[in-house]
């Protein structure tokens, strides 16, 4: 029965996309490839002084990026230390100068990592003001950066890839903005509160007293799933039912996560005029997220694991609402997006259970991965693919009439490097350093031995590669792990961009070779095999040894 449950929702999945997949796919390539602007976008482009129709190379687009990212850490560390003068505070204090790095670092970076309880922590203003913006706007970033990419390869011997300034607004307003609002609506229709009551002291049938946070939460709710940022209004996150009430609702969510990272694909065909290019990525896409999910939910309807044999099933840090399919397909999208949210422990399940959401993010997150970042990262997978293919067949390789040539491939090399460092510099330095190994084993770990080392893993894998989930049983608010995890995360998310960007204006001067009789096909399945083991490959050789040490050890024990 359990089965039949899981194939009903995945099927209500993929078809809800598959019909979203072109109108959605199509609007977004409008959106980025339009010669006109909005009245309220020409006011805006004048107020910050911008050209919409001057294109930039790609160091220029990052400078921008990296600017605007800079003042979005700086006005949410600022507005977290001076929370207690703010209005709607709630009374709260500000916090700690570590934690409120952490916080900014993680909505800057589009990771939502949360050291705290947010309902005890932030109060209306922050969430709103600080957290709610970044939901939008690093959003916009990712897609914006995935779209110059792909006018990398649509391009022809030009100096420039677009323009930051213009693709940021448009990604905002014409796209997560009027979609986000929608959303919040249905959600509110749905349970979802949406008020600035702030607590509301009640009386139990107990006879106890409760305090009942309140708050903007559905407005947060929307774009925190549409943006795949992650993060929650609650410490339960969509466990909570004021975020999550019902069934249903948990399904729109893992829509709102999926429906642009597997839309892009099409706005990638449609941009560079080959709409079976796109077809191909959202084919190894679907592939790696149904075997993810598959693998996911047999692990946790098979209650490995002396305890869940016991009780007869897995559904420990699950809500009964959502059962073990709902649990797992949330747990599946969030992590094979950047999202981070969830709506079941991920430290409660299983030991190999447990271990699929880390893999979902080691892979990449390119399953379908987060809004922009799944689609330039599977590029990436692409590039390498077209290069090992060049390499057996003894041609110089090509994707789409673009030579991959030594700079283009050691751009993409260093790409696929930077997270597996900083996921196993940052572990092995919180088990090396001593000082640090006292911290996080004696405060951090409550789980001690193999679970409690893969609690860490889980962390660092989440940070680097801007998802924002954890193993909830560790304790991150410690000055060593919001530290580390900060910079984690900064650099994973700016340095693969830089990387990007170079690459796409590394692609955009080139001129578009003719396709001959050995140029590999990119639009069949031989393709779509070929990346999906590319990325399986790569995953597996970079972390199958510290897989091994944690969730592996401890499933096979």
């Amino acid at each position: 029965m359990e089965w039949v449950l899981a194939l009903g929702a995945l099927l209500t999945v993929v078809v809800v996309l598959g019909v979203a997949y072109r109108p959605v796919g199509d609007y977004m390539a409008r959106v980025y490839t339009s010669a006109t602007d909005a009245r309220l976008e020409r006011g805006l482009y004048r107020l910050i002084g911008v050209d919409p129709r001057a294109g930039q190379t790609w160091q220029a687009y990052l400078r921008g990026v990296l600017l605007f990212s800079l003042v979005g850490l700086l006005v949410v560390y600022l507005l977290q230390r001076t929370q207690q003068w703010l209005p709607y505070s709630l009374g709260l204090p500000a916090p700690s100068e570590h934690l409120s790095f952490n916080t900014a670092a993680s909505f800057v970076a589009n990771t939502n990592w949360q050291s705290y309880s947010p309902e005890l922590t932030v109060g209306y203003t922050v969430q709103l003001a600080g957290l709610t913006v970044q939901n939008f706007v690093s959003a916009a970033v990712g897609i914006a950066v995935a779209v110059a990419l792909v006018r990398g390869f649509a391009f022809r011997r030009t100096g420039t890839i677009g323009n930051f300034w213009v693709d940021l607004v448009r990604g905002s307003f014409r796209i997560l903005l009027p979609v986000a609002t929608l959303s919040a609506v249905v959600l509110v229709i749905g349970g979802v509160v949406q008020n600035v009551n702030g607590f509301t002291d009640v009386t139990t049938l107990g006879g106890a007293a409760q305090s009942i946070p309140g708050g903007p939460v559905a407005s947060q709710e929307a774009i925190k799933l549409l943006g795949t940022n992650g993060g929650g209004f609650f410490n339960a996150n969509s466990a909570h039912p004021f975020e999550n009430p019902t069934a249903w609702t948990n399904v729109l969510q893992i829509l709102l996560m999926l429906v642009i990272p597997f839309s892009l694909p099409r706005t990638f065909g449609r941009m560079v005029g080959d709409h079976r290019q796109g077809y191909a990525i959202l084919a190894a896409m679907g592939v790696l997220f149904t075997a993810s999910f598959a693998a996911l939910t047999a692990f946790e309807l098979g209650a490995g694991g002396t305890a869940p044999q016991l009780a007869g099933g897995a559904m420990e840090g699950k809500e009964a609402r959502f059962g073990i399919p709902g649990s797992t397909l949330f747990a599946t999208t969030s992590t094979g997006t950047s999202t981070g949210a969830v709506n079941s422990m991920h430290d409660s399940y299983t030991a190999l259970g447990g271990m699929m959401p880390m893999l979902n993010m080691m892979l990449g997150e390119v399953a379908p991965g987060g809004v922009g970042s799944g689609l330039y990262g599977f590029l990436i997978i692409a590039v390498i693919a077209v290069f090992i293919a060049g390499l057996l067949v003894g041609r110089t390789p090509e994707y789409l009439g673009k030579k991959i040539g030594p700079r283009e491939i050691k751009l993409a090399s260093l790409y696929i490097l930077v997270t597996p460092t900083l996921v196993l510099a940052g572990t092995a330095l919180s088990f090396a350093i001593p000082a640090v190994r006292e911290s996080v084993t004696g405060t951090s770990i409550w789980n001690p031995g193999i679970h409690g080392f893969s609690e860490v893993l889980y962390a660092f894998t989440s940070a680097a590669n801007n998802n924002g989930s954890a193993f909830a049983g560790i304790t991150a608010n410690t000055p060593w792990l919001n530290t580390a995890l900060g910079v984690a995360m900064l650099l994973g998310r700016f340095v693969p961009i830089a990387l990007v960007l170079a690459l796409a204006g590394s692609l955009a001067a080139q001129d578009k070779v003719p396709a001959t009789v050995g140029t590999l096909p990119t639009h069949r399945p031989q393709f779509v095999g070929l990346t999906t083991g590319v990325v399986i490959i790569v995953a597996a050789l970079t972390y199958f040894p510290v897989l091994a040490l944690g969730p592996l050890a401890e499933g096979l024990s």
